[in-house]
C-alpha cells in the first residue's frame, strides 16, 4: 500500500495546481480516472484570461492570479503564460443603451477602454458585419492562456517535490483504517490522512462516496465550434469578440474562428458532447454578427462548468469531516484563478498564513468555505 499525507481526487487544473503548491509541504498523490490529465473541463476551455466582466470575487481572484501568470517561478514555463489578445464588446441596435451603460461602468475603473465607432470597430475586426454592429468598445486587457504550459508547469513542479500522479484509476470502496483513508484503485491501494475532492463535475458524487452529503455542485454544459476564417484574415492579430450580454463570444483558435453560444445547460457529470441545437446556434451567431460564411463546422465540442448554488468556489474542510477537503465549484474560471485557489487551498491544508494577495485584496477566504452550503 502506498501511503501519503494527502490524496487529491481529480487531475484537472484544480487538482494539479493544488499539488504544485502543496507538494513542498506534504506527501501528495493525485488520482485521475481518465487516460489523460485535464481531460474534461481543463482540456476543453476557451483559455481566456480577463480581469473584468465576471463576479467581483472572481475578478479579485483573477487579479491575485495574474501576478503568478506574469512572473511564474523560474523554470515553470519556457513560454509566456499569457498572450495579449484584446477584446471588442459589441452590441446590435437594440442594445446600444446597454453597451453605453457597461462602458460607463467599466471605464470608471479601467481607463484603458476605448469607445469605438462602427468604422473603427470594423477596421479593428474586419469580419464584423456592418448591419449588425451598432456599438462597440475595445478592451486591451484580454489574454489567451497557454493552458498546456500552465498545466505542465504545475505537473513538473508537483513531481519535482515528490507528488505521485496516478492516472486511469477510479477510486473504489474508500474506508477508514485507524486515522487514515484507504482507497482501492486500479493501480493498487492508496492510503492518506486527508482527501481532497477536486473532481469537478463529479464533486458531489465523490463526496457521497466518502459518506458526506452533497452540497449542490451542478455541472453545466457549454458548447463551442470552430470554422474556417476567410483568406486574408490574420487569426494572430484578431481580437476576441464578445456580445454585450454574452449571448455569444468568438475568438481565434488554431488559425480558425471559435464561436460559442455561451450556453450553460445543467447536465449530469459525463464526457459531455455538444447538442445539435447548440452547435447550430454557435454557427448562427457567426453568420449573424460577422461576414464569415459557415460552409462547414470544422470541429465542435462541449465542456463542463461546475457551479455551487451561489456561484462561488468551494474551498475548505467539510464541517463534519476535518479530513475531507473541498476544492470544487470553480465554474468556468478554474484555469484563470488556479494560482490563487491552488495557493489558498494549500495554505488551508497545511495551516499556514493566507497567501498575501488575499489580504491585499481584502478577500476573506472564509467566503469560499463549504460550511456555507452544508446543511
Amino acid at each position: 500500500m502506498r501511503e501519503f499525507d494527502v490524496a487529491i481526487i481529480g487531475g484537472g487544473i484544480a487538482g494539479l495546481s493544488l499539488a504544485y503548491f502543496l507538494a513542498p509541504h506534504r506527501s501528495v498523490a493525485v488520482i485521475e480516472r481518465e487516460d489523460g490529465l485535464g481531460y474534461h473541463s481543463t482540456g476543453r476551455s476557451a483559455a481566456e484570461f480577463v480581469l473584468r466582466y465576471n463576479a467581483p470575487e472572481v475578478c479579485e481572484l483573477a487579479a491575485i492570479s495574474k501576478v503568478f501568470f506574469d512572473r511564474p517561478p523560474e523554470g515553470f514555463s519556457d513560454v509566456a503564460l499569457l498572450k495579449q489578445r484584446g477584446g471588442v464588446m459589441i452590441a446590435n441596435a437594440e442594445k446600444t443603451a446597454r453597451l453605453e451603460a457597461v462602458f460607463a461602468e467599466e471605464s470608471a475603473v479601467n481607463p484603458d477602454l476605448k469607445r469605438l465607432t462602427v468604422d473603427e470597430a470594423i477596421a479593428l475586426v474586419p469580419i464584423l458585419r456592418r448591419d449588425y454592429v451598432a456599438g462597440a468598445f475595445y478592451d486591451p486587457n484580454f489574454w489567451d492562456i497557454e493552458v498546456d504550459n500552465l498545466m505542465q508547469g504545475y505537473l513538473r513542479g508537483a513531481r519535482r517535490h515528490g507528488a505521485a500522479i496516478i492516472e486511469r484509476s477510479d477510486v473504489l470502496a474508500p474506508h477508514r483504517k485507524d486515522d487514515r483513508w484507504v482507497l482501492a484503485t486500479s493501480a493498487g491501494d492508496v492510503s492518506a490522512k486527508t482527501i481532497v475532492n477536486a473532481a469537478g463535475g463529479w464533486a458531489d458524487p465523490v463526496a457521497e462516496l466518502f459518506g458526506l452529503a452533497p452540497i449542490g455542485i451542478v455541472p453545466h454544459r457549454r458548447t463551442a465550434i470552430t470554422v474556417d476564417l476567410p483568406d486574408g484574415i490574420d487569426a494572430l492579430t484578431l481580437p476576441e469578440i464578445n456580445e454585450i450580454d454574452e449571448d455569444f463570444y468568438m475568438k481565434p483558435e488554431g488559425g480558425r474562428l471559435l464561436s460559442s453560444p455561451a450556453d450553460a445547460t445543467p447536465c449530469e457529470p459525463a464526457d459531455v458532447q455538444p447538442e445539435e441545437i447548440d452547435v447550430a446556434w454557435a454557427a448562427h451567431y457567426v453568420e449573424e454578427a460577422t461576414t464569415v460564411p459557415v460552409r462547414r463546422v470544422f470541429k465542435s465540442w462541449a465542456g463542463m462548468r461546475s457551479f455551487a448554488p451561489d456561484r462561488l468556489p468551494v474551498i475548505g474542510f467539510a464541517r463534519e469531516r476535518p479530513d475531507f477537503f473541498w476544492l470544487a465549484g470553480q465554474g468556468g474560471y478554474g484555469i484563470l484563478t488556479s494560482p490563487a485557489l491552488g495557493a489558498l487551498a494549500a495554505s488551508l491544508i497545511v495551516g499556514t498564513a493566507t497567501p498575501h494577495g488575499f489580504e491585499a485584496a481584502s478577500l476573506d477566504p472564509s467566503m469560499f468555505s463549504p460550511v456555507r452550503l452544508e446543511a
